[in-house]
């Protein structure tokens, strides 16, 4: 356990941004799952607008800094290629 005032302070953020971190993990991961299951429908319009929501949620947690920008890009550019595949 920390000694001093400023490491308990820390400690606490320390846990808060983790418990954050891991609530927008989780949810990217439920749109990627949503997503991936709207691909296999016949409805290419919900496909569309659960990637415009999944590109979005992936930029503002590159943004944020919770996962890697050349991870949110790569994330990004497949999303784009299902899509484009799928309009074909």
């Amino acid at each position: 356990m920390p000694i001093k005032k400023a490491s308990f302070k820390s400690l606490r953020q320390s846990k808060k941004r983790h418990l954050r971190n891991l609530a927008i993990k989780s949810e990217l991961k439920t749109k990627t799952k949503k997503f991936i299951a709207s691909l296999t429908g016949s409805d290419t319009q919900a496909a569309k607008t659960g990637a415009q929501e999944l590109i979005k949620r992936l930029n503002k947690a590159k943004s944020k800094g919770i996962i890697h920008k050349k991870t949110a890009s790569r994330k990004i550019s497949r999303i784009m290629k299902k899509v484009s595949k799928l309009a074909a």
